[in-house]
């Protein structure tokens, strides 16, 4: 209870209710020892037995639409998944269901029935090296060499090097890079880590929000304009078209104000259909923030009362009215 009342005089609801929406991308069956942080099965279901007792958690769309006519309830919360990796529909939907909550799942389609994103790619290369030693001189990635990948910790520091190193390089080079990292690997990777269509389509039957997060998840900052709206439009209308059902909420790909997307890609969200759109910038949402900038965190704390004090400190940050970027 005493966690109740925090969160209730901290978020109030109608005219000074605040809004909490939380990131997740992964829920793993169990822990990862080489991504200690990512959350598992068994911390997942913690999380929605917090959120249940002390937060009113709404699918997003309705929860954006109340924030803005003062009729949210108190301790508001929503939460989200980014990317659309196929633990979301096999781990985190049946946990979701037995705590009666819902959620949003912001899929990049590009990446659906088979695909896998680049940083999927650099991990899975690095965890199932047939190596000691990744020899990237001649692989065009910048300031990096021979990566030792002997051990679990030499493991966990090339993964940080080479994300340091590729993320944001250009669309063709990231990619060149990416794969030269596999082929020095010598391994064989997966092919079943995101959604199927058909997954995305029985999350929607199932009670869950779909939401857009591009095609193929770029910076949106380093595309020209004109591209940049044919991946948010061409993602949101495969979604609308796998669930027969309008997708009106829109997740930035890494989603930092100013590094990642711009004021112009707000504009463009707005002007694509969509209702609202997530950043992951932290705070939480007021009546007079702006709608296609939304602040969202990603709490990490494994114990009840940390996992608590930190949602309560969220609510304490609050973006500003106007655009941020």
């Amino acid at each position: 209870m005493p966690m109740r009342w925090l969160l209730q005089a901290l978020s109030p609801p109608a005219a000074r209710a605040r809004l909490s929406i939380l990131i997740f991308h992964r829920v793993l069956p169990a822990p990862d020892p080489l991504f200690q942080g990512e959350v598992d099965a068994a911390q997942f279901e913690a999380i929605c037995a917090w959120l249940r007792q002390w937060c009113n958690v709404l699918p997003l769309d309705q929860a954006c639409r109340r924030l803005q006519d003062g009729t949210l309830p108190a301790r508001a919360a929503a939460i989200t998944f980014d990317d659309g990796y196929a633990d979301n529909h096999d781990i985190a939907l049946p946990i979701l269901r037995r705590h009666g909550l819902t959620a949003t799942f912001f899929v990049a389609t590009g990446f659906l029935d088979g695909g896998r994103m680049w940083n999927d790619t650099m991990f899975e290369s690095v965890r199932r090296a047939r190596v000691d030693v990744l020899d990237l001189s001649n692989a065009g990635v910048p300031g990096l060499g021979r990566l030792p990948v002997a051990t679990l910790a030499e493991r966990r520091a090339a993964i940080a090097a080479l994300l340091s190193a590729v993320r944001y390089l250009p669309g063709p080079e990231r990619a060149a890079a990416v794969t030269a990292v596999a082929r020095a690997a010598a391994v064989e990777l997966p092919d079943d880590l995101m959604m199927t269509s058909e997954q995305v389509r029985s999350l929607h039957r199932q009670g869950m929000s779909i939401g857009g997060h591009t095609v193929n998840h770029p910076i949106l900052c380093r595309l020209p304009l004109d591209e940049a709206r044919h991946e948010i439009a061409t993602g949101k209308l495969r979604l609308e078209q796998i669930t027969q059902a309008p997708v009106t909420v829109f997740a930035y790909p890494n989603g930092r104000p100013k590094e990642d997307f711009s004021a112009e890609h707000a504009a463009l969200a707005e002007e694509l259909g969509f209702a609202a759109a997530v950043t992951t910038a932290w705070g939480a949402a007021g009546p007079r923030s702006n709608r296609f900038q939304l602040p969202r965190f990603t709490p990490w704390d494994r114990s009840r009362w940390a996992f608590g004090l930190r949602l309560a400190r969220n609510l304490g940050l609050r973006a500003p009215a106007a655009r941020f970027v």
